[in-house]
């Protein structure tokens, strides 16, 4: 665990609330089919008073995993921050916000091919893929029920093929970002899932997404802002795409 954590792991903290930066490669909570580090392994060894806090979470093989504050999650290969709350009440209040959509949440990403328009709106439903059970599609074919969902973004830089993305989720659907650039012929880089077939660019080996920043009110009625830096494959995809003053 101290390997892939460093002293920028914790962004933001008060009585209520730990605001992490979680590094790309580890995931959030166990999922019962293999043994590693999680970051709720993290949160129940440095604040053990979260232990209970939240809502369990069992898994399709029936195993019941306690998720320590988490209130939130991004996947194991999205580096950037994540939000835990260190008591029940706090997570109650933070729940109440992701289900108002009262949290702000911005994601930076570097995509397939140089996009056209400046900024834009993805307004495409989701559901589950026909081809994967692990793909969700926001395209003609999806099966099951199709849940609203709608990414703001603005187009930072273009260079060499790629772009620099700037992505605001106004819903919190599943891999939403992923499929929704995806739909729009511009799916992630080195996302191996949704695009297996690219190649795998700017020297990303893991999914080229990072959650930059999130906004939301303190139970103290405090307006919160926390962003977490680029990692060093951001960093270094920067200057691959010789992008300055971001």
């Amino acid at each position: 665990m101290k390997s892939i954590l460093d002293k920028t792991f914790i962004l933001y903290e008060d009585d209520d609330v730990v605001v992490a930066n979680k590094p790309a490669g580890l995931v959030v909570h166990a999922d019962g089919k293999r043994e590693e580090p999680t970051l709720t392994d993290w949160i129940e060894k440095n604040y053990p008073e979260t232990k209970g806090v939240g809502e369990p979470l069992t898994l399709t093989n029936s195993d019941v995993v306690e998720r320590a504050g988490i209130v939130h999650r991004i996947d194991r290969e999205t580096s950037g921050v994540i939000l835990i709350a260190k008591n029940q009440p706090a997570f109650l209040f933070f729940k109440k916000q992701f289900q108002d959509r009262a949290i702000g949440k911005i994601y930076h990403a570097f995509v397939y091919g140089e996009m056209k328009d400046d900024e834009g709106i993805i307004d495409r439903p989701i559901g589950r893929s026909k081809k994967d059970f692990r793909q969700w599609s926001a395209q003609r074919g999806a099966r099951g029920m199709m849940r609203e969902a709608i990414t703001h973004y603005k187009v930072m830089a273009r260079n060499r093929g790629f772009s620099f993305v700037e992505a605001i989720p106004k819903t919190g659907r599943t891999h939403q970002i992923r499929v929704h650039f995806k739909a729009i012929n511009h799916p992630i880089v080195s996302d191996s899932l949704y695009a297996p077939k690219k190649e795998k660019a700017l020297g990303f080996e893991r999914l080229a997404l990072h959650a930059y920043s999130i906004e939301f009110n303190s139970l103290d009625e405090k307006k919160i802002k926390v962003e977490a830096p680029y990692p060093e494959d951001f960093k270094k995809a920067l200057k691959l795409m010789n992008v300055k003053n971001i």
